[in-house]
């Protein structure tokens, strides 16, 4: 009898040793990243991008410094542009030559690679109040227009009408800048989690060129949200285990369609970046 109990005991103790698969966004295996160590530079890792999807380049910033670090997933040190003061930034977006930062109040910073010089960018832009007051993390911007779009973390109101606000955010040649409001239903998330409550909040956002698709982190509920064009909620997608995915706070798409998504570093890890290949069906 005992002998069956012992047999009984390292069955379970197997079956918890496993991992749960996690179901993934067609066309990617969530369960196994190829996983970059970042430089401790970039341990606070937040936002990630690439130039018109060239991949041999990645232009990342973290939470603290004025500064974007530039380096090819992989590498041991990484370039940095100097771009402003200390701050709460959150997300970095390129089109064409023109950067644009991501503030936590929501405003935006944009500089030319084009003008950078000795490691500091030339001329910086500010663009404040082009959206709501609010606290922000979440920001892309359409490669095909060069349309900025942003989701509000934080946002008066949002709690009550389980919408989150998002802004499409259009600056022309002149410096204009024309904003138009649009929401995503939290009802959704919550029926496609499986979750009776749940207050999501975004922290990065990237569109997938290929499909026209959405793609929607929210660290704090390590979940993946993923919606139409028109910003329909289609699926949700858990990220665990806790290990691999520690902190999501940047994803992006380069030309190839792999899907990379970075990971803020704890106290005694390093930040990483995850990248999940593109698989044809």
């Amino acid at each position: 009898m005992k002998y069956g109990i012992v047999i009984l005991f390292v069955m379970v103790i197997n079956a918890c040793a496993q991992r749960v698969e996690i179901k993934s966004p067609p066309g990617y295996d969530l369960n196994k990243p190829e996983v970059f160590t970042m430089p401790a530079a970039l341990q606070e890792i937040s936002g990630i991008a690439f130039k018109s999807g060239n991949a041999d380049t990645m232009y990342a910033q973290q939470d603290e410094d004025g500064k974007i670090f530039l380096l090819k997933p992989g590498d041991k040190e990484a370039a940095v542009i100097k771009f402003g003061r200390k701050g709460d930034y959150e997300d970095i977006g390129i089109h064409n030559d023109t950067v644009v930062m991501l503030r936590s109040d929501g405003t935006l910073y944009l500089f030319s690679l084009n003008e950078v010089k000795d490691g500091a960018a030339g001329p910086v832009s500010e663009i404040k109040d082009a959206v709501p007051a609010g606290e922000y993390e979440a920001m892309c911007i359409d490669d095909n227009d060069g349309t900025i779009y942003m989701l509000c973390k934080e946002c008066p109101g949002s709690k009550k009408s389980k919408e989150m606000n998002g802004y499409r955010v259009s600056i022309s040649a002149n410096g204009e800048v024309t904003t138009a409001a649009f929401s995503i239903d939290e009802t959704t998330i919550e029926a496609l989690s499986g979750e009776k409550k749940i207050h999501w909040k975004p922290s990065a956002l990237t569109k997938n060129q290929h499909t026209g698709e959405w793609y929607i982190l929210s660290a704090i509920n390590k979940m993946l949200v993923v919606t139409d064009a028109a910003w329909k909620v289609t699926a949700v997608y858990p990220l665990s285990p806790a290990s691999l995915f520690m902190q999501p706070e940047g994803i992006a798409f380069d030309r190839d369609n792999n899907l990379y998504i970075s990971n803020e570093g704890e106290a005694m890890s390093a930040g990483t970046i995850l990248k999940f290949a593109y698989q044809k069906n």
